[in-house]
């Protein structure tokens, strides 16, 4: 059986002139009785964050509602800055 601690996704939005910089990560981690939580976390670098958390029962689901997350960020124009815990999906590699 493969043990996993977590995943973690930090993505950040490039600013514009005098503006501080938009971030947002995602952590997924398991609980103590076996299911999931996914943290998401957003705003301004320096500033106060949102934190959202959601809870599933099984790590597919959970890591599915991790890169449908991560997939919206990066269509809105953010890019990976840091991937920690798996190897990174196909679909995209951290620098490019």
């Amino acid at each position: 059986m493969r043990t996993i601690i977590g995943m973690r996704i930090y993505l950040q939005a490039k600013p514009g002139p005098g503006e501080a910089p938009k971030y947002c990560q995602f952590l997924l981690h398991q609980d103590l009785l076996g299911g999931w939580s996914l943290i998401r976390e957003t705003g301004l670098q320096g500033g106060r964050p949102q934190v959202k958390r959601e809870q599933f029962l099984t790590l597919d689901a959970a890591q599915e509602a991790l890169m449908l997350a991560r997939d919206l960020q990066l269509r809105k124009g953010f890019q990976v800055m840091i991937s920690e815990g798996a190897e990174p999906p196909s679909r995209y590699h951290v620098g490019e």
